[in-house]
């Protein structure tokens, strides 16, 4: 079989998820993190979405209703990754974890990126980041990149929530 490069424009659509409590997701998912709902197929699923797209998430309980979390030692998705379109943006929904008390499991600088983790209601994985300007990323002499995870100073990410 010959090698096959995938297009360069490809990009994962969305991200389908088993919840236990659709009700539950949904208050994380819309209410917190503030996607909107663009469908519900009765009471259990809907799609959500950012900025008008059909939608980036699903969430169902069509198999996973009253079920517990799958454990942290087994197989399956590690976590979703949402992308922030600046750092502002970034700090703001911190701002707003913050105040809601929400937990948080850690905060990252990737020297490419800057991270939020957390889990939501199901012990799904959930990042929220912001990726850095590409002429910032740190490279190696060799033009590859230098990746790293050192803990993100969120002291200084939340003034960027500070009103102008």
């Amino acid at each position: 079989m010959s090698k096959y490069v995938i297009p360069s424009q490809v990009r994962i659509g969305h991200i389908h998820l088993k919840v236990s409590d659709l009700n539950r997701a949904l208050s994380f998912y819309h209410d917190l993190l503030g996607f909107e709902v663009t469908m519900m197929y009765g009471k259990q699923a809907a799609f959500l979405s950012a900025g008008g797209y059909h939608h980036h998430i699903g969430l169902n309980t069509w198999h996973s209703e009253g079920m517990s979390e799958a454990p942290l030692k087994s197989v399956g998705l590690y976590h979703t990754a949402i992308a922030y379109p600046t750092r502002r943006d970034l700090a703001l929904i911190l701002k707003r974890l913050l105040e809601a008390d929400y937990p948080l499991s850690g905060a990252s600088d990737h020297g490419v990126s800057e991270a939020i983790y957390l889990n939501d209601p199901d012990g799904n994985g959930v990042e929220l980041y912001w990726d850095k300007p590409k002429d910032e990323w740190p490279v190696e002499a060799d033009g590859s990149l230098n990746m790293f995870t050192k803990a993100l100073n969120v002291h200084d990410l939340l003034h960027e929530a500070e009103d102008l």
